[in-house]
């Protein structure tokens, strides 16, 4: 009796499969199934890849995490569940993502640890106004590029670049929180402190430590981008930026913009040009 109960079920289960799959085809374009049938389970770990990319056998794809075409992942590169690796990204070998990550327009460089939550190449923060008044979205159509060994911590984000790449530099480490704008290059073996952003277009080779102000809400998040622009004589407007020692452990920073001086402190403090 059990066993008739069971084929009964079996039967009416499979039927409502194959029609509920011919119902859901209706309203699927040709090149959508093909597109799907394209996507395979990896055997090392049971993620989702497409036929298209490129992957080493020791790479590990964890359930849930899905790699998109013509995307190239190096040997012992390990996948987090929930992490999406979008069209044509390259990870190096033995670079580790967590989970709940997104990767698009950038390139990963060897032997990095991206942490949970990170997102990388999304588009940056940039817009014009027409001769009507009207917000326009600016193209954002270039890469992020992270070096060798870098280390980024959970959910900072970091922007493609519209007129030149992104660029992080080997060996650089990020906290968690981080906020990188498009266009940034930021040289090698650097360190930035949770909570900190970076504006567009930003340069420099610092080794920086640095936290957001505490006594301006509206001028904290800009500090690190007015330093590295004041150091590298990029922002003639700027005219003085000096940090001076307040104790063990804070720094005050003085900058003069325009009329108006400014004075911001800090918990920690730049130590040297590389």
């Amino acid at each position: 009796m059990a066993v008739k109960r069971f084929v009964h079920y079996y039967r009416l289960t499979k039927t409502y499969k194959q029609d509920f799959g011919r119902f859901c085809n209706l309203f699927s374009t040709k090149s959508d199934i093909e597109s799907r049938q394209q996507f395979q389970k990896w055997h090392n770990g049971g993620g989702i890849f497409h036929q298209s990319a490129c992957i080493d056998s020791t790479v590990l794809i964890e359930v849930g995490a899905i790699v998109h075409s013509k995307a190239v992942l190096g040997a012992n590169v390990c996948i987090g569940s929930g992490t999406v690796v979008g069209p044509a990204v390259t990870i190096g070998q033995s670079t580790n993502i967590g989970f709940n990550v997104a990767l698009s327009n950038c390139i990963i460089g060897d032997s990095c640890i991206i942490h949970n939550g990170v997102c990388i190449g999304q588009d940056g923060f940039g817009f014009f106004v027409d001769e009507h008044g009207n917000m326009l979205k600016k193209p954002q159509l270039l890469n992020a590029r992270i070096g060798n060994h870098v280390e980024i911590g959970a959910n900072s984000c970091i922007d493609r670049g519209s007129w030149r790449d992104t660029v992080i530099g080997d060996h650089s480490k990020i906290d968690n929180l981080v906020q990188i704008g498009h266009n940034v290059a930021i040289g090698k073996s650097c360190m930035l402190c949770g909570q900190v952003g970076i504006a567009g277009s930003a340069t420099s080779d610092l080794l920086l430590i640095a936290v957001s102000s505490r006594t301006s809400q509206s001028l904290g998040i800009m500090v690190a981008s007015l330093l590295f622009r004041f150091m590298n004589g990029e922002d003639k407007w700027l005219t003085r930026f000096v940090v001076q020692r307040k104790g063990p452990h804070k720094v005050l920073c003085s900058t003069d913009v325009g009329q108006n001086t400014y004075n911001i402190y800090f918990d920690i403090l730049v130590l040297r040009r590389i």
